[in-house]
């Protein structure tokens, strides 16, 4: 698991700062890559709705956003099962991996650049820890900063022991 950033909100900028991290699982691809990674959106999803996310206005503030950024080194662009579309008819209707914005966000590449920062994600020219580097030298130091760890239990403050 990622060490937790914040960053400045994207998209609707009038809302709290975005608090992220990501987590590298070990899941089975099931009979090939894209059945695997619908599955695993489903389930995201569906952990979504038991956490209480309400739908809302896009890239407004939410309870809980788990996204599907990487599946192995595979290509994947299928069309969603309803079970794991939004009901915002703005919002993409098929899910394509990698995330097909997370080279320009740095609230993703930073905790993606602590879990593989030399891995090249497929359709790619640079590595994780690269296209970090660029996106932070165009937001600006200032612009992500990490502000906790997990420590196996609940997250740890930055500056803090850990419990």
């Amino acid at each position: 698991m990622s060490r937790l950033y914040a960053t400045a909100p994207v998209g609707v900028t009038d809302q709290p700062e975005f608090r992220n991290a990501a987590v590298q699982l070990d899941v089975p691809s099931g009979p090939d890559p894209a059945t695997g990674a619908v599955a695993l959106l489903v389930a995201l999803k569906q952990l979504e709705q038991a956490f209480g996310r309400q739908e809302r206005a896009r890239w407004g503030p939410r309870e809980l956003d788990l996204d599907l950024l990487l599946f192995g080194r595979h290509r994947i662009a299928v069309e969603r099962p309803v079970e794991a579309r939004s009901d915002d008819p703005t919002k993409p209707t098929d899910l394509v991996v990698p995330h097909r914005l997370a080279g320009e966000r740095l609230f993703v590449l930073a905790p993606l650049a602590d879990l593989a920062p030399r891995l090249v994600p497929p359709g790619w020219s640079e590595t994780i820890a690269t296209a970090r580097a660029r996106q932070e030298r165009a937001e600006g130091p200032a612009a992500v900063r990490p502000i906790g760890r997990w420590d196996g239990d609940a997250w740890a403050l930055e500056g803090q022991a850990p419990r």
